[in-house]
């Protein structure tokens, strides 16, 4: 992807979300960054019971995904492929996002400023049509359409933490568990 190249965001989504749909998953994200010789794409994916994607789920779609890409050849520069789950404070790219999150606290990057503000951090309220209203702090309740939003993530919050406790935790933190009995082992050694 050289500086003047653009890579078409609709195509590559595309060509990916049957792929992750063939494996059960839903596609929460196509992204593309970065620059000449740095350039990343992003795929972000999750199951729709879990909202989670495991290691394995991730390395599968990451297969389908470099083979699809191989065939069809849509980026014609170098790139590194990264597929992941949407993390914590995911983002919000669908309007189901907005429905599924509600009462959570989010922050929306407007595409144009409404009533003076261009930001809005607040509780996630709900979705009718394809409006979306959220109750900001000192202003409360403000509704916006879908199509004025730019951007848009999960706030991280303890309610947010407990809602997106991980299904299984087998095996993540045992090196860095390791790696604390040696540094309480070295902070003893020393007193």
């Amino acid at each position: 992807m050289s500086g003047t190249q653009l890579v078409d965001i609709a195509k590559l989504t595309a060509l990916i979300a049957p792929e992750a749909e063939a494996l059960g998953f839903d596609l929460v994200r196509v992204k593309m960054f970065g620059g000449a010789g740095d350039v990343t794409l992003q795929v972000m994916a999750e199951r729709p019971d879990t909202r989670q994607l495991t290691i394995d789920d991730c390395a599968e779609l990451s297969r389908r995904i470099s083979d699809v890409m191989d065939a069809e050849d849509p980026i014609e520069s170098e790139y590194r492929l990264e597929v992941s789950s949407p993390g914590i404070d995911r983002p919000l790219t669908r309007l189901k996002d907005f429905i599924d999150w509600a009462e959570h606290e989010a922050r929306i990057q407007l595409t144009a400023p409404v009533e003076g503000r261009k930001v809005l951090t607040g509780m996630l309220k709900g979705v009718e049509d394809d409006r979306i209203t959220i109750d900001l702090p000192k202003h409360g309740l403000m509704t916006i359409g879908f199509d004025q939003v730019g951007n848009a993530k999960l706030v991280l919050t303890d309610a947010l933490i407990a809602a997106t406790r991980p299904l299984s935790v087998e095996g993540v933190e045992e090196e860095e568990f390791e790696d604390e009995e040696a540094l309480e082992s070295a902070h003893k050694d020393e007193g």
